[in-house]
Parts: structure tokens; sequence; C-alpha cells
């Protein structure tokens, strides 16, 4: 194990528009630092330097990194590359935070897993969701009970700026994202499986790409960044120009979901809408709740007295509002999964979780594409399943863990 009084040596894998979460595990001197990048844009290479100094390891392939010794890696890379780059970096005994989705298909995060499991090295998924206040809140509502036992969940997801984040690049191609239901719905899976406490057992989805498909503007944006094209301006939707020279990924789509405790859910997606923000409602034998609003004044409302329509709920409870990104998400994960280097923390994500949010997200996707078939998620293997529910106990982590030193 790294000394609590030496820094972890991190790489950094994919310096696009999500790299600057990194940039929070930066910290020389006072317990981690990035010493090595790899992006094949050299432009991109350079710039880190002003980030993280001008004595980084540089590579334009990942495998030039899988020598040198590092704790760690990110891996914040197209979601089509996840499992290659996390299984060539497990199989080296170099610990792995790979930013949701695991991967695109389910075969493929079930072989991450194995990998994690054969290896014995530190594997960690980025599912910063379960780290918002809003959800956190939510979160603690049910488990004080002030709802009953929950027996439902929905949640509609306003995805209101679909037209730039999801369609000009990479994210409209199926070959990279298999849908938009896995590729962004993967966060609001998750947290519906952990509001509920267990995992989806089957499923019927609908879908259509209602809108984008209409727009003749195209371009290719392979060298930019989201932030390059992003503007609140592009509305309406259909006044959107250069959208990837492919889409064949749905912007709307619905799913119901059974899951194996026998709550029921369902889950609701649309890259059309004006506003951006999502909407869960979880109803238990004694009440529901509801949240307005995700991030900075949002408000969790409680009923649990008969009525007509009332918009005040029985109890109003403020989210905390929190610096930094994503709701301050961003840099609680970054610490918890340096902790969970230096082997000293239960956490709160959990590499099962992400396996059946992919798992989901593509059987929705299959069923979405036949018709509305229902189709059942595949369980994972009782072994990995074992193993990594021993991992998630603290006083076992060490001994389960191989390190570099």
């Amino acid at each position: 194990m790294v000394s609590s009084r030496t820094d972890l040596r991190l790489g950094v894998i994919g310096l696009g528009a999500r790299h600057q979460l990194a940039s929070l595990a930066h910290n020389p001197g006072n317990g981690s630092r990035i010493v090595a990048v790899c992006d094949p844009i050299t432009a991109r290479r350079e710039s880190a330097r002003k980030t993280f100094g001008n004595d980084l390891v540089m590579a334009s392939n990942h495998r030039d990194l899988l020598n040198i010794r590092l704790d760690g890696v990110f891996i914040i890379t197209p979601d089509a590359t996840h499992a290659e780059l996390a299984i060539d970096f497990l199989q080296s005994g170099i610990a792995v935070y790979i930013e949701k989705p695991l991967a695109i298909t389910t075969d493929e995060a079930d072989r991450v897993l194995q990998t994690a499991q054969s290896s014995g090295t530190p594997l960690y998924v980025g599912h910063n969701m379960r780290y918002m206040p809003f959800t956190r809140l939510m979160r603690d509502v049910i488990s004080k009970g002030d709802i009953g036992e929950v027996k439902s969940i929905w949640c509609r997801h306003f995805v209101g700026h679909g037209g730039d984040y999801y369609f000009k690049d990479w994210h409209a191609e199926r070959s990279k994202v298999t849908s938009l239901l896995l590729q962004k719905g993967a966060h609001d899976i998750d947290i519906i499986h952990w509001l509920a406490g267990g995992y989806t057992n089957r499923l019927s989805a609908f879908g259509n790409l209602s809108v984008y498909g209409q727009i003749e503007d195209r371009s290719d944006r392979s060298s930019q960044v989201m932030q390059d094209w992003f503007s609140e301006s592009n509305w309406p939707p259909l006044a959107q120009q250069g959208l990837n020279p492919l889409i064949d990924v749905e912007d709307l789509s619905v799913v119901n979901l059974q899951l194996d405790n026998n709550i029921i859910a369902t889950y609701q997606q649309c890259h059309f809408t004006p506003d951006y923000w999502r909407n869960y409602t979880v109803i238990g034998t004694e009440g529901r709740l509801e949240n307005f609003g995700d991030d900075k004044d949002a408000t969790i409302k409680v009923w649990n007295r008969r009525s007509n329509y009332r918009a005040e709920g029985d109890k109003e409870l403020a989210v905390s509002e929190e610096s930094g990104t994503h709701g301050g998400s961003d840099r609680r994960i970054i610490t918890e999964f340096l902790d969970f280097l230096r082997g000293g923390s239960r956490t709160e994500t959990s590499p099962v979780a992400a396996r059946y949010a992919v798992a989901t997200g593509v059987a929705a996707t299959e069923s979405l594409r036949a018709g509305g078939t229902v189709v059942t998620v595949p369980h994972l293997a009782p072994e990995l399943n074992s193993y990594f529910e021993c991992i998630q106990k603290t006083d076992q982590i060490k001994d389960r863990f191989k390190r570099n030193s």
C-alpha cells in the first residue's frame, strides 16, 4: 500500500470535455498528483502541462503508460473504449477510475469485472450522481421511513441541452454508445436502483429519433470538444446546426422496469425540451416524495396525507447548495476514489451497480429497437457479485487488493 505520507501517482487517459474531473485529484505534496497523460491529439497533451506541470509523461497511446509506476488512472475517454482500456490497466496492476458508463455492452462490462477479480486490482466507476445533494437527500428521506416502503419510482429526464451535448459528436452513433438510454440513462438507471434497493429484472421500452434526424446541417467535429460549440442560444431544436454526420440514436425514449424486489419503475428521456433537469417521484406505502429542481435552489417535497391537488408538501426540504461542479459531487467522488486507493474506505459506488446500469440500458435498447418486446436483464455471475460485495467491506479492502508500491 502507498504510505499516507506519499503522493499517489496518477495518470489521465483522455483529455476531452470531462478531463477536468481528474484535475481535482492533482494536489502535489498533499496526497496525490497527476504524473502522466494520454490523448491522441498533440494540442491537448501540451495544454495539460498548464494544469499538471512541465514534468508530465505524455503519450498518444495508452500502452505507453502500462509499464511506468502509477497507482491509478482516470479513464475519461469515449464510451466504446472504456472496456479495453480498463482491462489493459487492471491486468497491469494499475487501479482504474472509469467514468460512467462502465462499458457499452453487458459482455464488455462483465469482462471488466472479471479482470478486476482475477488481477485483484482496484476498480472504481464514476457514477457521480450518487453524490449529488438532491439524490442524497431523497435517499435520506427514504431511509428514515418518511414514505414507508418504496413501491414505485418514476424519473422524467428533460435533457434541454441534448442537441449540443449528444448530437454533434460520437454520442450520436450507436456503434460508440449503443444508445442514449445507456449513455445518458446510466446515471438515472443507477439512481433508480440505488433508491429502490434492487436491480432491474425485466423491462419494455419504446423510442424514436423524433427531431434531430430531420436536421441536414452536419459537421465533422472530431477535433473539437463540447465547449467549442455549446450555446444556450441554439434554439429551437430544429434550428441546430453542425450536427454529427451520422445520427442513429434515439432522442426520445421511455422504459418501464420491473426490479428484482418487485418495485416498478419508469424512466423517460427527451433531448429536445427547453429545460434541463431531472424529476423523480418515489411512491411508498405511507406517502410520496418528489424533487423540484436538481441543483441549487432545489426542494424535496413529501406528501403523507390524503387530499386533492396540493402544491405544498407536508414536508418541504431544501437541498443543500454546495460549490463545485455537479453540486460538489465531482469533488466528493474524487476524494472517495483516492481514499479507496489507500484502502481506507467503503465506497458509495459499486462496480456491480455500474454493471447493472449497463445491462439495463443495453436490454432497454434491445427492447426499444424490437418494438417494445419484454427483455430480461442477465444476472451477474454469482462469484463476481460475491467478490465485489466482499471488497465493499472496509476491513477486507487491504487484504483483497494487490497494489504497486
